[in-house]
């Protein structure tokens, strides 16, 4: 796989330019001559679209041999071109995290038609945290109105997250667009990734003047792009820095947690007065549901990511450290449908003596995993010791199998 480099191979397109041939949200038509990028020196072809913006769009292309992600930017379009750049550079600077998408390289495609656009080929993740959360209401219609993820996933979510803002605000970045379309799930590394770096900038150099998605936005954002809306210049050192993400995320969680969308309550007066108690009240609710697991760790570390003031809101450093993440839940089999990664089940292997017994209980980690090894690569292996999950007589074990 071509890595990244200062000079941009070109590429043609064997076939009329995508846009006029693949339909706006759905797969290539079979019937018609397939769009292929030559992208290195191999064909690829485009399977399908999986997303459009205003000056982007984003494929699914194969090689035969492997699968990625073209992110097409229209030149005739406004802000193709500097999106472009934008986000290039921005990805060229912090690759290397887990939790960050992966580029490949870059490339200039010349179509047919005489269009030209340029590329970012990306890693190929799979779904959506936005997309999670339909599935769930989905598959729970019946037992409540709406009904929000695991604390698993959402442990699992927002540590993964932080771990990418931490090393992204390390690095003197603010992602400054995060929202649930922007997290997505790789089966391959099992683990959550950030994608859409196009509004990103240096803290302290604050190059694009509208920030964030609605419902997704701080308050300094909020006043920030309402000033620039009105043509008013914020004086001195006033732009936005990296707590914004933090309160992006905070609103996330509280959506993955309660299953509800946050829109139309974050922009309400009494969101405004006071959103500590409204947090509460979620919690609250969501508590009677399951009254076993605790959930005031979750709580506490969403109110310190929507604190008001951005001076006095936690960092992505800071909320690593909360009690949240010491409490070691395990995934339903639920949760493990939900997510595209092969699961192997096993059931019956222990009972709750193998857990209080050290020795026994690393024994029977590696006679577990030295088994799952026979059906593939084992990537992670979990053995619920507490609650919930401490003594039950079935065992998931989590692992990717690659044939």
């Amino acid at each position: 796989m071509a890595h990244c480099g200062s000079s941009e191979p070109s590429a043609k397109v064997q076939a009329p330019h995508p846009d006029s041939i693949l339909p706006p949200q759905g797969g290539v038509d079979q019937s018609m001559k397939p769009v292929l990028f030559e992208i290195f020196g191999e064909l690829w072809t485009v399977q399908s679209r999986l997303g459009q913006g205003v000056s982007a769009s984003v494929y699914r292309v194969s090689s035969g041999r492997a699968t990625a992600a073209v992110k097409e930017f229209q030149a005739d379009t406004q802000g193709g071109d500097y999106g472009y750049h934008k986000e290039r550079s921005v990805l060229e600077d912090i690759q290397g995290h887990k939790n960050i998408v992966t580029l490949y390289g870059v490339f200039t495609n010349h179509s047919s038609m005489g269009v030209t656009t340029r590329c970012l080929l990306l890693e190929l993740l799979d779904v959506s945290v936005s997309e999670l959360l339909v599935r769930r209401n989905s598959s729970t219609q019946g037992v409540r109105a709406q009904q929000g993820h695991s604390m698993w996933l959402v442990q699992h979510c927002a540590r993964d997250i932080l771990e990418a803002l931490a090393f992204l605000h390390k690095e003197g970045y603010v992602h400054a667009d995060l929202k649930p379309r922007n997290i997505l799930w790789s089966a391959d590394d099992e683990s959550f990734k950030l994608i859409d770096f196009g509004l990103s900038f240096k803290q302290g150099n604050q190059d694009v003047k509208y920030i964030q998605t609605d419902g997704y936005r701080a308050p300094e954002a909020e006043l920030q792009n309402s000033l620039a809306q009105a043509g008013v210049e914020m004086e001195g050192d006033s732009g936005c820095t990296a707590a914004v993400d933090l309160w992006s995320l905070g609103i996330i969680l509280l959506e993955m947690f309660s299953g509800i969308k946050l829109k139309d309550t974050v922009r309400s007066q009494e969101w405004k007065d006071n959103s500590a108690a409204i947090v509460d009240h979620v919690f609250a609710n969501n508590s009677l549901a399951c009254p076993a697991i605790p959930v005031y760790h979750l709580r506490d570390l969403i109110k310190s990511m929507l604190v008001t003031d951005p001076k006095q809101r936690c960092s992505a450093e800071t909320a690593l450290l909360s009690p949240f993440f010491s409490i070691p839940f395990a995934p339903h089999i639920d949760d493990l449908v939900l997510l595209p990664s092969p699961v192997l089940r096993l059931l019956n292997l222990i009972d709750d003596s193998h857990l209080h017994n050290e020795d026994e209980y690393e024994d029977i980690l590696e006679d577990m995993k030295e088994e799952c090894q026979k059906y593939g690569s084992v990537v992670s292996l979990l053995i619920p010791k507490e609650n919930p999950g401490k003594g039950q007589v079935s065992v998931f074990v989590l692992l990717k199998v690659l044939f």
